[in-house]
């Protein structure tokens, strides 16, 4: 069968499985009885005044008697979805959908998603902030940046419940727990590291903030956009690009990588060739995160360096950097104590219960899911596989402890956590 007859079979099969049984991936579910005339009254008239009377004497009463504590907005402008841009928020429904879907299936978090038609950036936050109240936590997703910075800064400062968005965080968190795995692996330090990050997006800069609250020595940063290495001698940047100028000679991304120990991409397919991997320095780390295409190949890479640990976005090849192994989790334990917001400490908790569980022995059934005959902490496993079932025990509890610690939980630790 041809690549062609392949990519067509797919393309069915995609369809295919977002039409049928019944269009789209999500529903609504009852979750108490409504059988009797006794119970109709009780979830409708007369009885459901009784918990308006409660939450109007008291608006934290709406955890214990709505489903608020559970419920997490997806919101999009549609301006940055996956690989295929500004699509509109309507044709960025499926992708919302399906984070739906993996909010509920990996910590059962129940999801609206929400598609916004906003004419400014303004539009869209006066949008969200005016239907908050609905919700436990705000999930943006795929909103272009610089908009993206913005969006999610005035939300923050506006709602007392978590903003998150996944694009920036949830990548930096786990790009930094597997980069901390793999600086352990190849002998070196965070501190010390030369780290290259190609793509000065919302992701880019998001995991440049973070590795610096982690340790990171700003002068071993270069941050790369389109016009090259964001220096102090460039007059075109933005707010955001500012933050990450350093005095340096590097113009260039082949330049920025001779001697560099990691190489972090967020960009696009092939931006990588033989020649810059082999300038870096001895036992690199290449992080070649586009999909699905990464920046260099691995095969490739590895036919350049024998002595290199890479991660990509990929599924099918080792050390998958995937969202879903943070954001259910963050959430989970952050509407797990009523958090008014997700900050720093939270994100670097997670960072750290990620990095750790890599470390742990690989229980029989996530071999099995991956038809794996082995899985040991190493330069092929530097970072859990997201249907180990052992995240659920392992990232909340480290999210709801830093929110206690941090003073921006509403409740004590939740009893059945470990």
């Amino acid at each position: 069968m041809s690549n062609e007859q392949n990519n067509n079979d797919l393309k069915q099969q995609a369809l295919d499985y977002h039409a049928k049984p019944r269009p789209g991936k999500v529903g609504t579910a009852i979750t108490t009885a409504c059988e009797t005339q006794h119970e109709l009254s009780l979830a409708y008239t007369p009885g459901v005044a009784v918990p308006v009377e409660a939450i109007a004497r008291d608006p934290q009463a709406a955890y214990q008697y709505t489903s608020k504590g559970n419920l997490v907005a997806v919101i999009t402008d549609g301006t940055a979805v996956l690989g295929l841009g500004n699509v509109g928020p309507l044709a960025s429904k499926p992708v919302m959908e399906g984070k739906g879907v993996l909010f509920k299936r990996f910590a059962d978090i129940d999801v609206f998603d929400i598609e916004v038609q906003a004419a400014s950036s303004e539009a869209f936050i006066q949008t969200v902030a005016n239907i908050a109240p609905t919700f436990g936590g705000i999930n943006l997703e795929d909103i272009a940046a610089p908009h993206c910075f913005a969006i999610e800064q005035a939300l923050q400062e506006r709602l007392d419940i978590p903003v998150f968005h996944d694009d920036q965080h949830g990548t930096a968190i786990i790009i930094a727990a597997g980069l901390l795995n793999a600086l352990e692996l190849q002998g070196k330090s965070l501190e010390q590291a030369r780290i290259v990050c190609l793509g000065a997006g919302a992701a880019g800069i998001a995991s440049m903030k973070l590795l610096l609250a982690l340790g990171a020595d700003k002068e071993n940063l270069r941050l790369i956009d389109r016009g090259g290495v964001i220096s102090n001698d460039r007059s075109d940047l933005n707010i955001y690009k500012q933050a990450f100028a350093v005095a340096t000679e590097d113009k260039t991304l082949a330049q920025a990588m001779n001697g560099a120990d990691v190489f972090i991409g967020v960009s696009g397919p092939d931006m990588i060739n033989k020649a810059m991997l082999a300038s870096m320095a001895a036992k690199p780390i290449v992080f070649a995160l586009s999909n699905p295409n990464p920046e260099i190949r691995p095969e490739l890479a590895h036919e350049v360096r024998d002595d290199l640990i890479m991660a990509t976005g990929r599924s099918d090849y080792p050390n998958q950097v995937n969202n879903v192994l943070g954001f259910p989790f963050i959430f989970r334990g952050a509407l797990d104590v009523h958090a008014s917001s997700i900050n720093q400490e939270m994100e670097i908790a997670a960072v750290h219960a990620l990095r750790e569980l890599a470390h742990e022995p690989v229980p029989a059934e996530v071999l099995k899911a991956y038809d794996q005959q082995s899985l040991v902490f190493g330069a092929d496993y530097i970072i859990p596989k997201p249907f180990d079932p052992r995240l659920i025990d392992k990232v909340p509890p480290a999210v709801a402890r830093a929110a206690i610690n941090t003073g921006v939980a509403r409740t004590p630790y939740p009893k059945n956590y470990p």
